[in-house]
């Protein structure tokens, strides 16, 4: 095998996201579900037999060592493999988002070398490199629809029923650290269980960083309000500054207000499992 194209890298969306404690070490900690959805990015990988590591960026111009790169550097530091590759990233996701796009396309990248390289490397040990390169990175490598705990470590997967999504993301962009930094984040929620959040999957809890994200971005508040004119019930998708809301029928999305035209606007479907799902073994 000297090359794998068309590696899809498939975006999330947080379902509910509820901060239930701080760690005394500052991580806080977390209850959410993580839904895939069909909005994802597309990666190429072809065989350097030099061992070196290259990439190209075919839409969206990247930082000269982003995650794609950690992620390929990471799994050559763990196996000594003297492959390499070069990589082109066709990037759909948008940054600071909400969606996970960076650590989707991580997750991809160490799914779709291992297999090039063939090392036969099992999920398990997949996600212990993943996640020492965030904390979403191993939830895509699980492929499923997720039920997530603690600093995002816990991963039990679910099962969602399908549906459609209007996603919106405004141009500007929140710092994650800014957001869960902030002396108004509220950090008690009550703990919730799963059979709870079974009962009403796509209107189930709140996002806790949604208000202080809200009070940073005003465009957050307006991408909501324009949902919300359409009679959809829109929240935010983790730090943001992504907001969707459930389609329950077909909505015109299509009326962006003439000062929004910035906007990135999607019909999606969520997903039920990831694309990549078996690349790597489950067995360790």
């Amino acid at each position: 095998m000297q090359a794998l194209y068309d590696v899809a890298a498939p975006a999330k969306l947080n379902l509910f996201l509820h901060i239930t404690s701080r760690r005394a070490d500052g991580y806080h900690l977390l209850q959410s579900v993580f839904m895939l959805i069909d909005w994802c990015d597309t990666l190429h990988f072809e065989l350097r037999a030099d061992g070196q590591l290259s990439r190209e960026d075919l839409s969206t111009p990247l930082p000269p060592d982003d995650l794609v790169l950690r992620a390929a550097r990471a799994l050559q530091t763990a196996t000594g493999t003297p492959l390499g590759a070069h990589i082109g990233v066709f990037k759909n996701i948008p940054a600071q988002a909400g969606m996970g796009g960076g650590s989707s396309d991580a997750a991809s990248t160490l799914l779709a070398l291992n297999r090039l390289w063939k090392l036969n490397m099992p999920l398990a040990q997949l996600q212990t490199i993943g996640l020492q390169l965030g904390a979403d990175v191993p939830f895509f490598l699980g492929g499923s629809n997720a039920w997530i705990e603690g600093i995002g470590e816990k991963i039990t997967p679910i099962s969602l029923p399908p549906a459609r999504f209007a996603v919106v993301k405004p141009p500007e962009g929140l710092d994650t650290k800014l957001i869960f930094a902030s002396k108004d984040l509220k950090r008690d929620s009550d703990s919730a269980i799963i059979a709870g959040f079974a009962a009403q999957p796509y209107y189930f809890g709140t996002n806790d960083l949604q208000p202080v994200a809200q009070n940073l971005c005003p465009a957050v508040n307006q991408a909501l309000e324009w949902l919300g004119g359409k009679g959809l019930n829109a929240r935010m998708t983790g730090s943001g500054s992504a907001v969707f809301a459930q389609m329950l029928s077909d909505v015109d999305l299509s009326d962006v207000p003439s000062n929004h035209r910035t906007w990135q606007v999607r019909k999606c479907s969520n997903m039920d499992v990831h694309p990549l799902k078996g690349w790597a073994s489950s067995d360790g």
